[in-house]
């Protein structure tokens, strides 16, 4: 399915069901799931990135999985709001899903929500909250950061 905006996602939505985040990255992929309510986010987990087609197949397991009826993939803009090749990369990682993802991935609907600042915000929250080492954050972060884009696309739909 293309991406789509906010309401027109919105529309096509069915009450109740989860929505899974993606943080793409060039050496891993954040994940995380809302509850089926769509009021909270939960980091799942960190997928270090191997070939498109394998990236693409566990993502489809984890949406089987979790009964996920969308994905919102972090759209990582420049701080004045501008698209750099960041941003060009996620766009791609988006028509891969709809092109070539496995049939149950490929038909979910996408909608790209901004992440400015969502690695930044997550890391001062692990350091200042959690007292977290480096080592820990690291394995951690993509996720957390994946669970705030979609707290913050929930906070768009509801």
């Amino acid at each position: 399915m293309p991406i789509v905006d906010f309401p027109e996602l919105r529309a096509s939505l069915v009450r109740d069901g989860r929505l899974m985040a993606f943080d793409v990255g060039t050496r891993t992929i954040g994940v995380a799931t809302s509850d089926v309510r769509r009021t909270l986010a939960t980091p799942l987990l960190v997928l270090k990135r191997s070939r498109l087609a394998a990236d693409l197949e566990r993502l489809a397991d984890l949406s089987g999985k979790h009964e996920v009826k969308a994905l919102v993939l972090g759209l990582p803009l420049n701080m004045d709001g501008s698209e750099g090749p960041r941003c060009q990369s996620v766009r791609q990682f988006a028509a891969n899903i709809a092109a070539h993802g496995p049939p149950a991935l490929a038909a979910l609907p996408i909608v790209l929500q901004d992440e400015r600042l969502s690695t930044a915000a997550v890391t001062r929250g692990m350091i200042e909250d959690y007292d977290m080492s480096r080592a820990k954050r690291a394995e951690r972060v993509d996720a957390a950061a994946a669970a705030w884009i979609l707290e913050s696309a929930l906070a768009r739909l509801a």
